[in-house]
């Protein structure tokens, strides 16, 4: 008994070890939930583009040898070439000659071959090409499949049914234009849609009956024994049981102008005049709009394709909705490439601009104010990367963004002051911001100068990361430069004082400068969290006095500690009575603020000087996250784990970046015009809706943009962004925190 107690001691003894080695990792994973990382549906698109204006597309089918047709004014045409962000084109199918002389004018499927309606028959080069059924409508343009060889053809006046095993049928609707024909294929009955009536025509029977009239009616679909009708202001929809409307029209749609509606394995498609969507089982929208998804908007004809993807025919080409199973890690992967195959500029990760319409090997990489940020929010990506995987290739990455961070210390005059960013000379007056540019000695290079604070946090954050993580020459690199900027602050009496003397508009955690701010207004908050974060970090790693004793200074005699615990919901506009700058600065809500808060929590809670302070930080963070929490922002919910919390809204971290679309060009987005959404009051915090839109369905943006900002125009396929900040901070932070567990395949 006394070898098992000493053996069950020692055990626990060595726990104890293990658990102070990792104690991120073992906290999280035993008391916080984690998100099981599964294959999931990434959806993308492929676009194919018009080449002639005076060409119209009318429908666009897959078959089973996953040839792509479009039956157009101008005959067949086909796909040409075409990739993920690299457009294809359509161009004329001369496949089969004989059928480029025929006056094509229709085209669908029937056991997922090809079906053609020219000026004398139905007509198939499968089956040996002995399907050819003629008929007597030499104008005819409608054409839809039915049972056993079977179809019903329409030139919007007259209709005619041709079959292979019987005399076919003639016949016309009463006081009304045909514009679509839908089959039901569990009742062998065809559905005539006209402008205001829908009629069916059995053909065993072999006549017309009228199921409802109406108005404006545009498109047509069959789901669950309903007949769903389009029309230019909503869609309705009638049981086929007693041929009775379903309750009212239903206007709570993305778009109500209806062009085209298809039932596709249960789900509601919808073409409209302001892009495609699809009905959800929760009663919202998938909705595809703009040059991210489709060439246009005008949406003409909607069908399944035989690999699974969903074929959107538009005014100015096709859109190819592809469904890729993927984890994850898999979309990790992509995004990884994509940073470093397009965005890193000396060492930085930057944006690509100047793109022609999007695309992506048009463009050139620019410089930024915030190279440093948007640099160290990848640099810390990648050390979490590192960390959880021990990738070479993510610590070559962090060695190489290290130097690029370096580097804006060394290359300008000031000890300890970091550059925003540099570049060669000779182009700082084809550069934004001119006047923020300096020479160097060096007559290759110039700097930028008016660093300000969420740069210093960045740098700090990224910097303690790596301290902390890294067993090898970039853990010493990186205490150097946690003491090389907080010494220039210090020195500089809480100010980044700039190559003129004098300090930059936003480096000031001055007291004076501080608290001159009204309590409410966000600046005298972030600046005391911030700040009180770096020092800790600067005194967790340095060991130097200064820092620390800076701190409690700050906390105890300037109320730094009450200033960072200010409530969340306190955050408001100044009073009437307040200074100029503090109006301004309170004026709405600054996302830009929630930014550096949160990439500050790091060192606030992570290296709180004790627990009594570790407890009100974690106070404060909860307080902040609970605020924003109408955002689903992935980065703020996994940031908001690492103070242990067992609530931070893992499932909307994972529906964030889950979401995030593929592609990162900053296409125009709209959404202000839709009718599915619920809007809200002008208010503070610029919320828009009561919630949050996806974030494939929104502009590309970084975290400290308002995530219900509905509308970016102007910039159409002008920038591809970065995932490096926007994408893999937060993934891989949620890896190293253990709430994202590591990719598990659909068979475990």
């Amino acid at each position: 008994m006394r070898t098992y107690l000493l053996n069950a001691v020692w055990l626990l003894i060595l726990l104890s070890f293990a658990c102070k080695e990792t104690p991120n990792q073992i906290a999280s994973t035993a008391t916080q939930p984690v998100y099981k990382d599964v294959p999931y549906l990434q959806d993308y698109s492929v676009k194919y583009e018009v080449q002639d204006e005076d060409l119209h597309l009318f429908s666009a089918h897959m078959d089973r040898n996953l040839l792509i047709q479009i039956a157009t004014s101008k005959g067949i045409m086909r796909t040409h070439d075409g990739q993920f962000l690299y457009p294809g084109i359509l161009m004329e199918d001369k496949t089969y000659r004989p059928l480029t002389d025929k006056n094509i004018t229709a085209l669908t499927l029937y056991q997922d071959q090809f079906i053609y309606l020219d000026d004398k028959a139905v007509l198939s080069n499968a089956w040996a090409g002995t399907l050819y059924l003629k008929h007597n409508l030499p104008k005819a343009n409608i054409l839809e499949s039915g049972a056993d060889f079977s179809f019903l053809i329409s030139d919007g006046k007259n209709l005619q049914y041709v079959s292979k095993n019987d005399k076919g049928w003639n016949g016309a609707l009463e006081n009304d234009v045909v514009i679509n024909i839908k089959f039901n294929s569990n009742t062998d009955i065809f559905y005539i849609l006209g402008e205001k009536t829908v009629t069916e025509f059995d053909p065993q029977k072999q006549q017309l009956t009228k199921i409802i009239e109406g108005e404006n009616f545009t498109s047509l679909a069959i789901l669950n024994n309903n007949l769903v009708i389009g029309t230019l202001d909503g869609y309705l929809e009638v049981d086929l049981n007693t041929g009775k409307k379903i309750g009212e029209i239903n206007k709570k749609l993305p778009w109500t102008e209806i062009t085209y509606l298809e039932n596709i394995d249960g789900n509601l498609w919808f073409g409209s005049t302001k892009g495609a969507f699809m009905l959800k089982d929760d009663g919202k929208f998938n909705y595809y709009y703009g040059k991210r998804w489709l060439p246009g908007n005008m949406v003409h004809h909607i069908s399944k394709a035989n690999d699974g993807s969903i074929l959107i025919l538009t005014d100015a080409g096709l859109g190819q909705i592809v469904f890729e199973e993927m984890t994850l890690f898999d979309k990790a992967q992509y995004y990884e490439k994509q940073v470093r195959h397009r965005h890193i500029r000396l060492g930085f990760n930057s944006t690509l601009v100047d793109l022609d319409n999007g695309n992506i090997d048009s463009g050139r990489l620019s410089d930024s104010d915030n190279d440093g940020l948007w640099t160290t929010m990848y640099l810390a990506g990648q050390a979490f990367r590192y960390s959880v995987t021990k990738s070479e290739t993510a610590l070559q990455n962090c060695i190489e963004a290290m130097d690029a961070m370096e580097r804006l210390f060394d290359i300008n005059p000031v000890p300890g002051f970091p550059s925003r960013s540099y570049e060669r000379s000779g182009y700082i007056e084809r550069l934004g911001d001119p006047e923020r540019w300096q020479h160097t000695d060096d007559p290759e290079w110039d700097w930028k100068s008016t660093t300000s604070s969420d740069e210093a946090i960045g740098h700090i954050f990224a910097y303690g990361v790596m301290a902390e993580l890294m067993d090898n020459e970039l853990k010493d690199r990186a205490i150097v430069l946690i003491d090389t900027l907080m010494s220039h602050i210090v020195k500089n009496d809480m100010y980044l004082v700039d190559f003129d003397g004098k300090p930059t508009t936003w480096g000031r955690w001055n007291p004076e400068y501080v608290n001159a701010r009204p309590k409410m207004v966000g600046d005298r908050k972030i600046n005391a969290s911030n700040i009180i974060g770096m020092l800790q970090t600067a005194y967790h790693f340095t060991g130097k006095e200064k820092y620390k004793n800076k701190a409690f200074d700050l906390m105890e005699n300037h109320g730094y500690l009450d200033n960072l615990m200010w409530p969340m919901k306190d955050v408001a506009m100044a009073p009437e009575d307040a200074d100029d700058w503090s109006k301004m600065l309170s004026e709405s809500w600054n996302h830009s603020d929630d930014e550096m808060y949160f990439i500050g929590y790091w060192g606030l809670y992570r290296y709180a000087f004790n627990d009594s302070l570790k407890t009100k930080y974690k106070e404060a963070i909860i307080d902040h996250w609970e605020i924003e929490r109408p955002e689903k922002e992935g980065a703020w919910n996994i940031m908001t784990a690492l103070t242990g919390t067992q609530e931070f809204d893992l499932e909307e971290a994972a529906w964030y970046l889950r979401e995030h679309p593929m592609d990162m060009v900053t296409w125009d987005i709209m959404n202000s015009h839709r009718k599915d959404i619920t809007f809200i009051e002008p208010n503070f915090r610029e919320q828009t809706l009561t919630e949050v839109l996806p974030p494939d369905e929104r502009r590309i943006q970084r975290h400290n943009g308002n995530m219900f900002r509905l509308d970016k125009v102007g910039s159409d396929g002008k920038e591809e962004y970065s995932a490096g900040d926007i994408w893999l901070l937060p993934y891989w932070m949620g890896r190293y925190l253990g709430v994202i567990s590591e990719p598990v395949s659909s068979e475990n």
